[in-house]
């Protein structure tokens, strides 16, 4: 008895060819869902093309951060708001700030850029670490589609920011490098209107797009979150070495850098290892940098830890002292001495403090007016 062929068998290997032979040839009808429609309706003033990836295998690769998540089709980046739809990578919150405040410049905190002036701070979901100690974990923890604000773009920022009698516009409380594209637009056309731009950043950004987007950049601070490897992957959720070499990148580019150093208990506080910091900054970004040593308060994920004890910050700031750098502070302790600026050379008193108040300033072109000395920063 003849044995008759299964046509049904040879029919699905004939789709098959024709179907490899279409995908080796580059068909373009031949597309993925667009999955980002069953979430957003596209919306081109907050669903953007995003920067920085390319195409690898059937999805895309980011490399915005160290991260470099690869995305298939319909994925995120650890961030939440960066997405794979149609094989193109998007960002979900551009022009979508979810916070927006006039605050003192010096509760960024950056104390050398024009003290006791105000700055526009923008904000938008999203961060690409995960700290357990966030004070902005509501909005940096956050997926887009759960905190929407309203459309706010690039120019509404800067003809709100020159309205309010700000000096400069900060890109704060989450995480920036998350919302590149806005921050990028945004910066431009506030250096072009006058404004000066200032980045508030953990600092976990690839050197390519941090070369570009500092360009439009008079002052970065950067949390330093710790000197120990261990504690950034388990408590932080990233690498201390990628932080390490932005800010000698930053260093490269010349842009202002201010560090600060939020010091937890039982976490972060040992006293060899903020020792070891100290020295690091003083060898590879100079002895002008300023250093903030920042008080801990219970919050998020360690509400169980107390508040950093005063004379653990005391201690910390006079070993960055004995490294030799020149202006070092503790934050969240109001009243306290080290909230001042002091000059290098004669010891007085040139930008007096109290919380985020200014009290004096005491500087003449950039200069302290007792002894002459050029004090670091922007003044004017």
């Amino acid at each position: 008895m003849d044995e008759k062929p299964n046509f049904k068998i040879l029919l699905i290997l004939v789709c098959l060819l024709i179907l490899a032979v279409f995908l080796s040839l580059g068909i373009s009808w031949i597309k993925p869902p667009h999955t980002l429609n069953k979430i957003f309706k596209i919306n081109e003033n907050y669903i953007r093309p995003a920067r920085w990836w390319h195409s690898a295998c059937t999805g895309v690769q980011c490399f915005l951060c160290p991260f470099n998540c690869y995305l298939p089709e319909g994925e995120r980046g650890l961030c939440r708001v960066r997405m794979n739809t149609g094989n193109k990578l998007y960002t979900l919150v551009y022009a979508q700030p979810v916070a927006v405040h006039v605050d003192p410049i010096e509760k960024k905190p950056v104390y050398h850029l024009l003290p006791g002036s105000s700055v526009f701070s923008i904000a938008t979901v999203g961060c690409n670490l995960r700290c357990t100690f966030c004070q902005n974990w509501e909005i940096s923890q956050a997926y887009p589609e759960t905190e929407k604000g309203g459309i706010y773009t690039p120019e509404e920022v800067v003809r709100d920011a020159i309205a309010a009698g700000s000096k400069s516009v900060a890109y704060t409380y989450s995480e920036p490098t998350v919302f590149y594209e806005y921050v990028l637009d945004t910066a431009k056309l506030a250096r072009a209107a006058g404004l000066k731009n200032v980045l508030v950043s953990a600092g976990y950004i690839n050197p390519a797009p941090l070369k570009e987007l500092v360009q439009y950049f008079d002052v970065v601070k950067i949390d330093l979150k710790g000197f120990n490897e261990k504690f950034y992957k388990e408590v932080v959720g990233g690498n201390l070495r990628f932080v390490l070499n932005t800010l000698v990148e930053l260093k490269k580019t010349g842009v202002f850098t201010e560090v600060v150093n939020l010091i937890v208990p039982g976490l972060n506080d040992n006293m060899d290892e903020i020792q070891k910091m100290c020295a690091w900054i003083y060898v590879h970004l100079g002895p002008d940098t300023p250093l903030f040593f920042s008080r801990f308060t219970p919050q998020y994920k360690l509400t169980n830890l107390p508040e950093t004890p005063i004379e653990t910050l005391e201690k910390a700031r006079s070993l960055a002292m004995a490294a030799g750098l020149h202006y070092v502070y503790i934050g969240n302790v109001p009243g306290h001495p080290a909230e001042n600026t002091y000059c290098p050379r004669c010891k007085r008193v040139v930008v007096r403090r109290y919380g985020y108040r200014v009290l004096e300033v005491n500087l003449k072109d950039g200069c302290c007016i007792f002894c002459g000395y050029p004090i670091v920063g922007i003044w004017q």
